[in-house]
């Protein structure tokens, strides 16, 4: 059973994997469709604005936060095992930083550079407003999964 420190570092990972699946499950279930309703020209500025706004200190605690959490308790399993619970807390840390934040980095951020250089009034404006729309879901949707199956990784290594 997994307890001390290396228990209260895995709850927070549990929890801050799971918020992160949360904001990510809402993004993809309706913020984007909301905005995809849009004409382009007012989708590409709501979705920039967002992207602005997204970099908050608050958002930014809570997935690099998890980011951190997630490479701690990688470390620190890798130091115990083959103790019980390592195999499902690695798969939990892997599932993030891969699945989560790598995604982040190789997919969605430069979607969002991408996006944020167009022309929102251009024919080419509208015509990548609708591939950026497609493409971020679909690389949104990974990391939502990612993040909740992380979460659930890690309270599968608590029982």
């Amino acid at each position: 059973m997994i307890d001390g420190p290396y228990f209260v570092l895995t709850v927070l990972g549990a929890l801050a994997c799971g918020l992160v699946a949360g904001v990510f499950a809402a993004f993809s279930t309706f913020v984007m469709k909301g905005l995809a309703a849009l004409p382009p020209a007012q989708g590409i500025a709501a979705m920039n604005r967002i992207n602005v706004t997204a970099v908050t200190p608050a958002f930014m605690a809570v997935f690099l936060g998890a980011t951190g959490l997630c490479a701690v308790l990688a470390v620190v399993t890798f130091v115990l095992w083959p103790d019980e619970g390592t195999v499902e807390l690695l798969t939990g840390s892997v599932l993030y930083l891969v699945g989560s934040f790598g995604v982040t980095v190789v997919a969605n951020v430069p979607r969002n550079e991408a996006l944020a250089k167009v022309d929102p009034d251009s024919a080419e404006g509208a015509a990548y407003w609708s591939t950026y729309v497609r493409q971020w879901t679909a690389w949104n949707h990974v990391r939502g999964v990612a993040s909740l199956a992380a979460a659930a990784a890690f309270i599968l290594g608590l029982t």
